[in-house]
C-alpha cells in the first residue's frame, strides 16, 4: 500500500520494551527501503502514572523509544503516558485531548502532534515547488 498512494512520511510507535522496539526497527528498515521519510518515533505506554499518588511506575521498562530513535536519528516526538481514557475515549468517540485536555496522556499528544507538524514542515520544504505557468 505505502508504494501505491503518496505518503509524506511515516511515524512510527513503539513501546519501551525491547521485543516491540525489535518491530519496530524491521519497520523502520522498510520504510527506508521504500524511500518513506520516518518523521519521528513516538513511545507508547512509556509509564503510568497513579491517579491518587501521581507516583510514576515504568511497567514496560524505560527508554526504549528515544534509544531507537537516536540510533536511527530519527527525531523522538514523545512519550504517552498509559491512561484508561485514551481507550475508553476512543472507543466512545471522545479522544483524551478533547475530553480531558489536562490529562498527562492528552499533554503528551497535543506535543506529538505539534512536534510532528514541525517534521512535515520541514519535509515539505525538501520537496520542489513546482511552478504552474498560465497561458
Amino acid at each position: 500500500m505505502a508504494q501505491s498512494v503518496p505518503v509524506a512520511g511515516a511515524v512510527v510507535v513503539t513501546t519501551p520494551q525491547g521485543v516491540s522496539v525489535s518491530d519496530v526497527r524491521k519497520a523502520v528498515g522498510m520504510f527506508r527501503q521504500l524511500n518513506i521519510q520516518v518523521l519521528g518515533v513516538v513511545e507508547n505506554m512509556s509509564y503510568f502514572a497513579c491517579g491518587h499518588c501521581g507516583e510514576r511506575t515504568e511497567i514496560f521498562g524505560n527508554g526504549g523509544g528515544r534509544r531507537m530513535a537516536e540510533e536511527f536519528k530519527i527525531p523522538f516526538l514523545g512519550e504517552v503516558p498509559i491512561d484508561t481514557r485514551v481507550r475508553s475515549g476512543g472507543d466512545e468517540g471522545q479522544p483524551i485531548v478533547a475530553a480531558f485536555p489536562d490529562a498527562p496522556a492528552a499533554s503528551a499528544l497535543a506535543e506529538i502532534a505539534g512536534k510532528l507538524a514541525a517534521q512535515l514542515s520541514i519535509q515539505a520544504l525538501k520537496i520542489p515547488l513546482r511552478v504552474i505557468q498560465t497561458a
